[in-house]
């Protein structure tokens, strides 16, 4: 047990995962109880770092600075009144209402933290999700998934190597040897593809007059489903579709994957596709360590499987929210879909709820609802629909609009964070470092 955290009396609210939806409850929670004697708030993850899940892609592409917009765990648990303790989580005792962690180590390999147990009262998982590779040979030795900031930052750089490689090398640009390939036309790959199209050109544009951008450049996007974005109209898909193809992103639906090779994708009719770098971003999955775990009810991609107050099944001190949450609504034959709109309104949820459990008033059921979709094309555009827009009906959106939007909703997480004020000074000051600075991260 961590010392000083046993104290009796106390109840102590653990969050695990600080995601979008972990911090944000986390935070709140300890901006309303952090001076209280009786209860303590205490979130852990094994990162130090926090990053809005949704802006990964720009990460990868190199067009967003992950130093300008990570949150620092330790200084903002200190900011808002709760513990912050760095590990991963792996095992469960109900009995003792203790979570075990990992120890970690740094990158020489010493350890920095040992492995402990942190006891709880109320435990709320919030680790979010993984992606799934649905068991195709090769996705775990050469596609790279963007589901941390770690993965992120490490695809961006891979990138950035394979073109001075190519820059600098003997003989021409080998055929496939700068071509990407993603795998997964959801909301992220089909992100991702657009917002490369533009940033690697301008790395190129750098000095690397050795690549042609029209010749040695490929980006190909791979979609089994018959359309790209499913979650937006048919009609939206269709407009999204003809943009990558005048931008010259290669689209390839109804194409499953069989193998990830080393120098490329092979798919189910036999063709081939070269490539240099793979990311599959082609489904999600809870954690795999969340599998049965202290006996609690989970479902076959290792999803948590709640009521609607948002506890697990078979231990009402536990709740589970976001990605790693498995609810299905009265009145519903679907779950409610592993999206940040849904983590963000589940968390707000608990924000009310949970101090009513404290004080011993009933819990009432969360309602999920949906606001739409919208999906960000970079310079290109940004497209979208909103559910229930005017008077129940819904509204297709596309362009500045639609743009603004979407940044919208970066900004509301991070005023969920930090208060108005200093989410207006950080989008200033963004705006002014911007002007200084390249458009795309080198390094």
């Amino acid at each position: 047990m961590v010392p000083g955290e046993n104290e009796q009396g106390l109840h102590r609210i653990v969050v695990v995962g600080g995601g979008a939806a972990g911090l944000q409850l986390a935070t709140k929670l300890g901006d309303k109880f952090g001076r209280s004697k009786d209860v303590h708030v205490t979130l852990v993850d094994r990162a130090r770092t926090h990053i809005w899940k949704p802006l990964l892609h720009e990460v990868a592409a190199g067009s967003l600075d992950v130093g300008h917009h990570a949150v620092d765990y330790l200084h903002h648990a200190h900011q808002h009144h709760f513990r912050y303790r760095i590990g991963e989580m792996t095992g469960l005792d109900r009995t003792a209402r203790t979570i075990q962690l990992a120890a970690s180590h740094d990158a020489e390999g010493r350890e920095i933290t040992p492995v402990r147990a942190v006891g709880y009262d109320t435990l709320v998982m919030a680790v979010g999700s993984t992606t799934n590779d649905f068991g195709t040979p090769g996705v775990k030795d050469h596609a790279i998934a963007l589901d941390t900031q770690d993965q992120a930052v490490r695809f961006h750089q891979r990138l950035v190597n394979g073109m001075l490689r190519a820059h600098t090398q003997v003989g021409p640009v080998r055929p496939g040897q700068l071509h990407v390939t993603v795998i997964g036309a959801g909301a992220t790959g089909t992100e991702l593809a657009a917002e490369l199209h533009r940033t690697v050109r301008d790395v190129v544009s750098t000095g690397m007059d050795r690549i042609d951008p029209a010749k040695d450049l490929k980006i190909t996007l791979v979609e089994a489903a018959d359309r790209i974005l499913p979650a937006v109209p048919p009609r939206l898909s269709s407009e999204v579709m003809a943009l990558l193809a005048k931008i010259g992103v290669e689209v390839r639906v109804q194409a499953r994957v069989t193998e990830v090779r080393a120098d490329g994708v092979a798919l189910a009719d036999g063709s081939f596709i070269p490539s240099e770098l793979v990311v599959w971003a082609a489904g999600v999955k809870a954690p795999p360590f969340l599998q049965g775990i202290g006996g609690l009810e989970t479902t076959r991609t290792n999803q948590l499987v709640v009521t609607p107050t948002l506890q697990t099944t078979h231990d009402p001190d536990i709740f589970a929210i976001g990605d790693c949450a498995y609810l299905v609504e009265a009145g519903s034959d679907r779950p409610v879909p592993p999206r940040a709109q849904a983590a963000h309104q589940q968390a707000s949820h608990l924000i009310k709820q949970i101090p009513a459990r404290i004080a011993g008033k009933p819990l009432k059921p969360f309602k999920y609802r949906d606001f739409g979709s919208l999906v960000s094309l970079g310079e290109y555009s940004t497209v979208g629909s909103l559910m229930g827009f005017i008077r129940g009906k819904n509204m297709l959106i596309a362009g500045l609009f639609a743009r603004m939007m979407y940044r919208s909703l970066y900004k509301m997480h991070e005023q969920a964070l930090h208060g108005t004020m200093k989410t207006a000074l950080d989008a200033a000051a963004r705006v002014l470092t911007r002007r200084t600075e390249a458009r795309v991260k080198l390094h």
